[in-house]
């Protein structure tokens, strides 16, 4: 098996004129359907539609944030046999199927990184 990462892409401002009702049903909906790949998830968490973009002249904490239409709103980490199983794995996400969320399926180069 190796790993994947899952992009989570969403419209930034969608994401910002949402209520939390329709927040907390979503995140519902993504954690069920996380709850069911089973063996094959590996980790993932939510993002805030926030942070700070780092260049080597310094930190600036607006961008890509406001100028970007479309932002990683998340990540999910998954096991596969291949990059055609992860993607088949990604397409299954009903809120990916209604057109609501956009992934992006990248391999891992190295699943077992040192720590020193």
């Amino acid at each position: 098996m190796e790993k994947f990462m899952l992009l989570v892409r969403e419209d930034l401002k969608k994401l910002k004129e949402i209520t939390d009702l329709d927040r907390d049903d979503g995140v519902k909906e993504m954690m069920e359907w996380v709850d069911g790949l089973g063996e094959n998830f590996a980790g993932g968490e939510p993002l805030l539609p926030k942070g700070s973009y780092v260049t080597k002249d310094g930190i600036v904490s607006d961008r890509p944030f406001i100028e970007a239409k479309e932002g990683i709103s998340g990540y999910i980490m998954i096991n596969a046999e291949n990059l055609a199983q992860a993607a088949a794995i990604a397409q299954s996400c009903p809120i990916l199927q209604r057109g609501e969320l956009e992934m992006e399926v990248r391999p891992i180069l190295i699943s077992d990184f040192p720590n020193e």
